[in-house]
């Protein structure tokens, strides 16, 4: 690989006086939403520009809406098959694509959604123009909080992830930098990053991950790049639970040794929000302040600094967590208090930034993470010292050259090796057609090669999928925050509508959810429900309180009740709303009488046995609908009251401050 990589340019000086952050947000990333239920919601980007915009984080930023990466600018990572099928796949024709779906992993975890292409262009192009800018010295920190997806293989999605923006980004700073760090502070390993700079020490990446039956099950210890990139692929598993000191204990040493053995030119950190406390899919301890601990440690050593996001499943502590980190990097104090923002309704019961820890076991002993630490920086001293690359200026021809040039190069390569059935030129121009080849054949130069036999292959094995280890112990998902915002929110959120799943553990609005597993859009069409109405937490040191005026009563924390207040999801699909979770604690947001009691267990089993079902899911739709545009006005003006009331206590004269811009793109 090393070889492969192009040689860089100098890098254009960076003046150290200026203190540049650029910042990547395209207003449109919200509209975007995976299907229904699904967990990943880029919606949170939304949420979390929103809080940068109002804590006044702009006046130190420098905004920028990149120009959405192009299908030949992801080729220079992934496959021209791959990329022309993202582009051309919609939900509309995905039947035209089913084998094109199996070939590249295009179906459960990573489905086809409407502007599934779009969102990869705007994902991989701030990322892009972001490593960009720090090539040519306009900025020393670049954010794109809608990158990070670190899963996406070379033609294959993987864990949410279709196009690795990560790998686009990196290739662009091998074109100025020598060598490049990649640090991944997500739940889940790194792997497909991980596997793309596996044979060349111009990369190094490093990965505090979860490891041992879990997602993607790749990143053990001894997993340290092969060739060339021997030890420079650095891994350090870990168990269930580490919290904030563990983390702190052994991150600082691990990276603080990287930077002396490697000294690279920049650094790219993912920062994935999965590893925080109480997130859906994560099963990590993290506060806020331990997950941004590790941003301030990086930006300490005042090197280019590529930020980028990631996972993230519990969404109102994935923008607490980004937007705090985007204050650090801009060296401003952020105060405890939210200040009142586009989904302010989703921070309830306490609209604070914090994002606690939860009293959950920390499986990770200090003997374990000590022997790993040790480890690991063995591994880093049996590397070479900040490895050279020639510096040669070499033309920037388009990929592949030209077919003059390229015959040439057939041409000496066959002259060069006369006996060999398979160079390494000819495998890679090679295209196998499907049915052509047993598996027998071919073994030697498959291995050779690098290929190997696929776990969801003939050994009859099922591909290991991210939504197969889920954290029981996380507050279920609730209703208010779907994968984006809905046709004319509350506040005008532009977004496309994404229900929560019927089975995923959301909030019941009547039991009749509970048991009408049929997603339907309710008439009012809201962005943003009142999160008040699904907080079940009460404080943060105590259990969740069972529901007092609802028909469904809330489950009991099973973390300790320490989690923070629950997630919110636009109400697309009230038959997605799960009985269990409760509607409301609160009476100013509790379900009417009247409807409670036309939704009853016995009118349950009655409409079952009902010939025209039909017609009374629709009118109840419909009676739902009334109650949701209920529950949104009151909920409105009980968050207004809620910011009037801390603004008051904060100024004393009552007056109110000047609002803020709500999208600076």
């Amino acid at each position: 690989m090393g070889s492969q990589i192009a040689p860089f340019d100098p890098q254009a000086p960076i003046n150290p006086d200026k203190k540049c952050v650029a910042y990547f947000y395209d207003s449109d990333v919200g509209n975007y939403a995976y299907v229904a239920g699904h967990p990943m919601k880029p919606h949170r980007i939304r949420m979390a520009h929103s809080l940068i915009m109002n804590y006044e984080l702009y006046k130190k930023l420098e905004i920028y809406r990149a120009k959405p990466a192009t299908n030949f600018e992801m080729t220079q990572f992934h496959t021209d098959e791959y990329v022309d099928f993202l582009r051309k796949v919609t939900p509309d024709n995905m039947d035209q694509y089913q084998k094109e779906q199996g070939r590249f992993n295009v179906g459960d975890d990573c489905p086809v959604f409407d502007g599934l292409f779009e969102f990869c262009g705007i994902s991989a192009g701030g990322s892009m123009e972001g490593a960009a800018r720090l090539n040519r010295g306009k900025c020393d920190v670049a954010v794109n909080w809608a990158g990070g997806l670190h899963h996406a293989k070379k033609s294959e999605a993987s864990g949410f992830c279709y196009i690795n923006d990560i790998v686009l980004g990196i290739l662009e700073l091998l074109r100025y930098n020598p060598r490049v760090l990649y640090i991944d502070i997500d739940v889940h390993h790194g792997d497909g990053v991980e596997e793309a700079f596996y044979t060349t020490d111009r990369v190094m990446t490093v990965s505090f991950h979860k490891y041992g039956e879990y997602f993607p099950g790749t990143g053990e210890l001894r997993d340290v790049g092969v060739g060339a990139g021997k030890n420079y692929a650095v891994n350090f598993p870990l168990r269930d639970g580490i919290d904030d000191k563990s983390y702190k204990d052994i991150f600082e040493p691990v990276i603080k040794s990287v930077m002396e053995y490697y000294r690279p030119q920049s650094i790219v950190l993912q920062c994935g929000g999965d590893s925080l406390s109480g997130d859906r899919l994560g099963c990590f301890n993290l506060s806020m302040q331990g997950h941004a601990n590790c941003v301030n440690f990086v930006k300490s050593f005042n090197l280019p600094v590529l930020v980028l996001g990631g996972g993230g499943y519990t969404m109102r502590n994935v923008s607490r967590t980004w937007a705090y980190e985007t204050g650090l990097l801009v060296g401003q104090k952020m105060g405890p208090d939210l200040p009142f923002n586009d989904y302010y309704e989703y921070y309830a019961p306490d609209y604070e930034l914090e994002v606690r820890p939860s009293n959950m076991d920390n499986a990770n002993s200090a003997e374990y993470l000590q022997k790993i630490k040790l480890q690991v920086i063995e591994n880093l001293r049996q590397t070479t010292f900040a490895p050279s690359v020639q510096m040669t200026d070499v033309p920037r021809d388009p990929e592949g050259m030209n077919d003059e040039a390229d015959a040439e190069m057939d041409d000496l390569d066959e002259d060069e090796n006369p006996d060999a059935r398979f160079t390494k030129r000819r495998w890679d121009k090679y295209v196998e057609k499907e049915g052509e080849l047993s598996e027998s054949e071919d073994e030697e130069e498959n291995e050779a090669n690098g290929v190997r036999k696929q776990v969801n292959g003939s050994n009859g094995k099922r591909r290991r999928n991210i939504m197969d280890y889920q954290n029981p112990l996380a507050v279920p998902d609730d209703n208010l925050g779907g994968g984006s915002g809905g046709v004319g929110g509350l506040r005008g959120a532009d977004g496309v509508g994404n229900a929560a799943a019927a089975g995923n553990g959301s909030g019941a609005v009547s039991a009749r959810s509970g048991r009408s597993q049929i997603s339907r859009r309710s008439e009012n069409g809201t962005d943003e429900e009142d999160a008040g109405r699904e907080e079940q937490n009460g404080d943060d040191d105590v259990d969740m309180a069972d529901g007092e005026t609802t028909t469904t009563p809330a489950p009991p924390a099973t973390n300790g009740g320490s989690v923070r207040a629950q997630e919110a999801t636009p109400p697309e699909s009230p038959a997605a709303q799960q009985e269990g979770d409760g509607a409301a604690d609160d009476p100013a947001t509790e379900v009417p009488a009247h409807v409670v009691a036309e939704t009853g267990p016995d009118e349950a089993e009655a409409m079952d046995e009902d010939e025209n079902l039909g017609e009374k899911i629709e009118e109840d739709a419909k009676e739902e609908g009334r109650v949701e545009r209920m529950r949104e006005d009151v909920t409105a003006e009980k968050a207004t009251e809620v910011v009037e009331r801390k603004q008051d206590e904060a100024n004393g004269d009552g007056v109110e401050r000047d609002s803020l811009p709500r999208d600076y793109s």
